[in-house]
């Protein structure tokens, strides 16, 4: 069997500080090559700007890559701010990586999408993987560009691209990066360290979520499928638990009863205004059997362990 060098661009960010462990844990430390744009003193990953096509071209080949997974991205709320660097890092990345791939003739790559992509004239519950998808926000019209390029350059080149329509994920591992979502990571530090939150959206602000140990063995599922068994070369739609600010307060309130929550809808709730509320999934599941493992209570209770300091202390917190 061929051996598998691996690049994690983006290695640094929420789903690959993640990702990057689970690809070593399954093919080696020394096989899997972290790169970000910057980097900490005294890390084993390289830097790299992906925006640096002659760069990325160079590491590819001298390191003798076979598969890459771009994830270096600017969220929503953030590419909302800066929406032309929002959209250049999102396509621009992604059309530098899949030349390449074609160039060199790369085994696998992997780019993420978002449900960013639905927008308010999408079905609001229930979104199928095909329908109405017309997004009004850069990061959304930047990833559905991204799907099509995927199947391009599937299609006209044989480039074998895998992409996730992720959810909003929540991570106990890093911090917010720019999202719509962040409130549902945020939450549980300040119910931890104040016991009161302020959320920027509405109460019954509803969206699909996930948390990161289901992406992360979602992706790599996808890309252990067989060639053969991926049908949708633009981007699966994945669901694992749909959930409202008021509903994810309750939940934590479980272990936490004197916690607080207030609500200060800012941009960002109009921006989640405009994607469904739940999602079907129904491909990924026939395709390459996808299940999510973690519905809000068990995340819930997962998330606070791993939040506080110490199981001891968090322990503490919830027999208050």
């Amino acid at each position: 069997m061929k051996k598998q060098i691996i690049l994690v661009i983006g290695a640094a960010g929420q789903i690959g500080t993640e990702l990057t462990i689970a690809l070593r844990q399954e093919y080696g430390r020394e096989n899997v090559i972290a790169a970000d744009k910057t980097i900490k003193p005294g890390s084993d990953s390289i830097e790299l700007d992906v925006l640096d096509a002659t760069k990325l071209r160079q590491v590819i080949h001298d390191l003798e890559v076979t598969q890459v997974y771009l994830l270096a991205a600017m969220l929503s709320a953030t590419g909302e701010q800066h929406p032309e660097m929002a959209w250049k890092l999102n396509v621009q990345s992604l059309l530098s990586v899949l030349e390449i791939a074609k160039e060199f003739q790369l085994d696998k790559i992997f780019w993420p999408s978002s449900i960013a992509i639905f927008g308010p004239t999408s079905p609001k519950y229930n979104c199928p993987q095909h329908t109405r998808i017309e997004p009004n926000t850069v990061y959304g019209i930047s990833k559905r560009a991204g799907e099509y390029w995927c199947q391009y350059y599937f299609d006209k080149f044989g480039v074998d691209v895998r992409s996730i329509r992720y959810p909003g994920l929540i991570s106990y591992s890093t911090p917010p990066g720019g999202g719509t979502t962040d409130y549902a990571i945020d939450i549980f530090h300040q119910a931890l360290e104040s016991g009161h939150y302020t959320c920027f959206l509405t109460e019954d602000n509803c969206l699909p979520m996930m948390y990161m140990p289901d992406a992360i063995r979602a992706t790599m599922e996808l890309m252990h499928a067989p060639k053969e068994n991926i049908s949708i070369r633009t981007s699966y739609n994945l669901a694992g638990m749909s959930f409202a600010p008021c509903d994810l307060a309750a939940a934590i309130q479980m272990h936490l009863p004197k916690f607080q929550i207030a609500y200060e809808p800012d941009y960002r709730n109009e921006i989640a205004n405009s994607w469904p509320a739940s999602i079907k999934d129904e491909q990924a599941r026939k395709d390459w059997g996808w299940q999510p493992q973690f519905d809000l209570k068990k995340m819930t209770a997962d998330m606070l362990l791993h939040i506080g300091k110490n199981k001891e202390i968090v322990t503490r917190c919830i027999e208050a």
